[in-house]
């Protein structure tokens, strides 16, 4: 096992890590959270496309967020995969016209969900689409990511800033909160994708984890990047090497519940 680079005590830092995974991993603190609406779907070939609905729009404040999770939701019908691979460009830009999620229109959404359709009908699902890009030797999961992101944006169109590019400097922080939520299988993430384990996710890094990787000693730097997104990574992996995001969804409750804050994590 790597050993960290913190100050912290390790096993002070397992005690409490724990101690609020125990108390805030439950599915009674998952709303208000975009994952909820991932519980509808049994089916993991409908869940993949709700979860990439549901990631891609997830930035801004949270009741928004819901709120256009929803509308798209609705517009697209009962069966999301029937949606994306049968319906032509044209249409989806027509069912989405008036649609606006802070930076993104509905014409941005029709390039998303069209390129997700392209996807399913070339490889059968968008977790295949995700492992055509993985070689048995990787490090990681980013060149695989990166030749997902290259499958859904192949079209003349572009969903604009509902997908970032993994081949940039991005922390790509919704890439990875989707890919929680479709590799990870318990009470709180439903999973159903096998073609990667939960050991070779990446911590969904925005602000609040990248004060959460400061406050432990994992990243010294500023800039909520790639690279600090993979030295939180390492430092939470030198304590689950099997899960390095175990403690992302209780993590993000700092500052949600009232009763909990960073003050709760040793630093």
């Amino acid at each position: 096992m790597d050993k960290l680079k913190t100050s912290v005590p390790r096993q002070a830092l397992v005690d409490t890590l724990e101690a609020i995974y125990r108390q805030y991993h439950q599915r009674a603190y998952v709303h208000p959270d975009p994952l909820e609406f991932l519980y509808t779907w049994e089916d993991v070939k409908e869940r993949e496309i709700v979860g990439l609905v549901a990631a891609c729009l997830a930035y801004g404040r949270v009741v928004q967020i819901l709120k256009s999770v929803a509308v798209i939701l609705e517009a697209i019908g009962p069966s999301p995969r029937r949606f994306i691979t049968r319906s032509a460009l044209k249409t989806m830009t027509q069912t989405f016209s008036g649609f606006r999620h802070r930076f993104a229109d509905g014409d941005q959404m029709a390039a998303l969900l069209y390129g997700a359709g392209r996807v399913v009908r070339q490889f059968g699902s968008l977790e295949n689409g995700l492992a055509a890009g993985l070689t048995p030797d990787r490090e990681n999961l980013l060149p695989a990511l990166t030749h997902f992101f290259g499958q859904l944006t192949r079209g003349r169109r572009s969903p604009g800033h509902l997908l970032p590019d993994p081949g940039k400097n991005s922390a790509c922080k919704r890439l990875h909160l989707y890919l929680r939520w479709m590799v990870r299988n318990d009470r709180v993430d439903p999973g159903g994708w096998r073609c990667v384990t939960p050991s070779e996710l990446m911590v969904p890094l925005d602000t609040h984890m990248h004060n959460v990787g400061r406050r432990l000693g994992f990243t010294q730097r500023h800039q909520a990047d790639r690279r600090t997104a993979l030295e939180v990574t390492a430092g939470f992996k030198a304590i689950c090497a099997e899960d390095p995001v175990r403690y992302d969804f209780s993590l993000t409750r700092l500052g949600i519940r009232s009763e909990l804050d960073m003050d709760c994590l040793p630093s």
